[in-house]
């Protein structure tokens, strides 16, 4: 009986402990953050198949985000799908275009390639390959796709930096092949060897991952960043995590792996709708993303202190703004990007 107690007490004792901690930690990641970080450069991802999806004149809608917004960073997806709508045959033109209207600005880009890049269904991959079903024919065509790209803009200096797939280790999310890491780690060996003048981005999950593998394949961690979403079962939620959140596991990454450079990748600013975004309501998109939230997350993610934020949702932003009279977050985004 004794024997007993005594495990229940140690039991117990080890619980209170584990709470404790946990407690802590909760504790320290929701506290505001320090002061926020004034020298962050902000950027947007455009992407032109949703810019298209939501029926907008995308060159147009990219010109506007150089001219009218200033924005100066930017995060450009190199669609295969796109690019090589036949077999051997590939299709750089809107590329081109988008960096030499990039370049003619001084802006700085960082260009996408691989399979899996941003927007739904994630894996961005031609008909003609899917058609195959065959890993490794898909494989051997999208490395000569990533090479193909590599090889035309590596000599573009606006092209800071390559950003290989894109949150890679997301495997629940997206239409996507079974992952394969021994391929991944292939295809960064192979853009190093095209272009080892410039680092590589690595994006991961800022809510469920702990980045150690995205960390430890690429020169950069790029984490997204969401506050507020629709969850299916329980509605909107706010997650419950402060900046320090990404702070202590920037920190740990600092310390144990050595590494050193992270940015946001993505930045919530656009609504996280229950369905497709053009056919919510006005309200319904507001009750995620909207002014007062577009300038609290930028805020937030000052807090958090990486260099550079790149913002999700300039195409909706101005989507909003020429097809529901709704110019509000489009002048948001201004007054933030000129005040950067």
């Amino acid at each position: 009986m004794k024997r007993k107690l005594f495990v229940l007490k140690i039991i117990g004792l080890a619980v209170g402990i584990t709470l404790l901690i946990a407690g802590g930690f909760f504790t320290y990641f929701n506290l505001p953050g320090p002061v926020p970080r004034e020298d962050v450069a902000l950027g947007v991802t455009f992407s032109v198949s949703y810019a298209r999806d939501l029926g907008l004149d995308w060159r147009e809608a990219y010109l506007v985000t150089l001219d009218d917004l200033g924005v100066r960073k930017l995060r450009i997806p190199v669609y295969w799908d796109l690019v090589e709508r036949e077999k051997g045959v590939y299709d750089f033109s809107d590329t081109d275009w988008m960096l030499d209207e990039a370049a003619s600005r001084g802006a700085d880009v960082i260009l996408v390639v691989g399979q899996r890049e941003p927007r739904w269904p994630e894996c961005h991959i031609p008909d003609w390959v899917k058609d195959e079903g065959n890993d490794a024919y898909r494989q051997a065509r999208l490395t000569d796709f990533i090479g193909a790209a590599v090889s035309r803009y590596r000599e573009r200096p606006e092209v800071s930096v390559w950003q290989v797939e894109n949150e890679p280790f997301v495997e629940f999310f997206g239409e996507c092949p079974a992952f394969s890491r021994e391929f991944f780690d292939a295809e960064i060996a192979y853009v190093r060897s095209l272009d080892p003048s410039r680092p590589i981005l690595v994006t991961d999950s800022g809510e469920f991952s702990a980045w150690t593998a995205a960390a430890s394949r690429g020169d950069i961690l790029g984490t997204t960043m969401y506050r507020k979403v629709n969850n299916p079962a329980y509605g909107y939620v706010t997650y419950p995590i402060g900046p320090n959140y990404y702070r202590f596991k920037s920190e740990m990454l600092r310390l144990f792996m050595g590494r050193s450079r992270f940015i946001v990748a993505e930045l919530q600013a656009e609504p996280w709708a229950k369905g497709w975004v053009a056919d919510a309501s006005v309200a319904e998109q507001y009750e995620t993303m909207n002014p007062d939230l577009l300038r609290e997350y930028v805020d937030y993610s000052k807090r958090v202190g990486f260099s550079e934020s790149y913002l999700w949702g300039v195409e909706w932003w101005y989507w909003l703004k020429v097809t529901k009279g709704e110019p509000a977050v489009w002048n948001a985004a201004k007054e933030l990007f000129q005040g950067s």
